[in-house]
């Protein structure tokens, strides 16, 4: 059974004939109870934030005003639950309708206690928000874009040019590297104190994804890998990467950071993590996921419940 993680599963049908469509697109503007789910700034709104029950608060389109339905302020997400879906890019200072209990909140920090639908809406959403937020001008030419095909395209404005931006996604790999009895993790100076968490790192130009595994352990630890098999992914949109999961066993243990990209890198033993010593990352990310899945293949317990850990 394939592994669901935050921000990841078959949360919409993307509806993508329609960004081909120019009248399909302003048709789904259109229709009834076509709705949006909103970014401002670095924030999405989402509505009972203070409940045990949280959930994205979309707005329906005919509630926002006219500048707000523009075709060209509008990026199709595609259909949720059961009707047009659209994200859209608002300034601190825009008037929105009254929604009784919603406000923008840090979906970094929000996304794990949202259903997995909603959390892989509101980062979709985000996603593509940021991508247009960083690509108003060409790269080529340097005139204004303007968004087509449903804004997953941005057109160079420039008569001569024309060049077109597409969404960009950064894959980076990240690993849980285990020597039998220990898992491998570091931490970077900028987290809480005492969080540790699996290697990462962003795949470079020319290079496989085992390549970038095995690099990426050397360089930050400079422990080798024998092997490295691929556990899962999980799109991250802070701002715009696909995290790429693995596993790898240990061919060496002597840990030696050259890089010096992260403050510490530690062997820590599932009693180690069970006891306290490590703050692990946050459960809804994909390092978390790595680590459950090997501390809880050695013995039965489970790491979710296990009382002394720490998150």
């Amino acid at each position: 059974m394939a592994r669901r993680i935050t921000f990841s599963g078959p949360y919409l049908d993307r509806a993508a004939h329609l960004r081909q469509d120019p009248a399909g697109f302003d048709a789904a503007i259109a229709e009834a109870g076509s709705c949006a789910t909103l970014v401002c700034e670095t924030r999405s709104l989402v509505r009972d934030v203070d409940t045990d029950a949280p959930r994205a608060a979309l707005v329906e389109l005919a509630r926002l005003p006219a500048a707000a339905r523009r075709a060209d302020a509008l990026t199709l997400l595609g259909r949720f639950a059961d009707r047009p879906c659209f994200a859209l890019e608002i300034a601190p200072t825009d008037t929105l309708p009254t929604i009784p209990g919603a406000r923008f909140e840090d979906l970094r920090t929000i996304a794990g206690r949202l259903p997995a639908a909603d959390a892989g809406l509101l980062g979709y959403a985000r996603a593509m928000v940021g991508w247009r937020r960083r690509h108003r001008f060409c790269g080529v030419c340097g005139s204004p874009t303007r968004p087509v095909r449903g804004g997953h395209v941005l057109a160079c404005t420039g008569a001569a040019c024309g060049a077109e931006q597409f969404p960009r996604i950064d894959p980076a790999i990240i690993v849980l590297v285990d020597d039998g009895e220990r898992a491998l993790l570091g931490r970077q100076a900028s987290w809480p104190a005492e969080r540790y968490s699996t290697i990462a790192g962003f795949v470079e130009p020319g290079e496989a994804l085992e390549d970038a595994v095995a690099r990426e352990v050397r360089e930050e630890t400079g422990v080798e890998i024998e092997r490295a098999e691929y556990f899962a992914s999980q799109p991250w949109p802070f701002p715009a990467s696909l995290m790429l999961g693995f596993t790898a066993r240990a061919a060496t243990r002597e840990i030696r950071r050259t890089d010096q990209e992260l403050e510490d890198a530690r062997w820590f033993s599932r009693d180690e993590i069970a006891s306290g010593r490590v703050r692990l990352p946050p459960r809804q990310s994909i390092s978390f996921s790595l680590i459950e899945q090997w501390f809880d293949a050695a013995d039965g317990r489970s790491l979710r419940v296990t009382p002394g850990a720490r998150f």
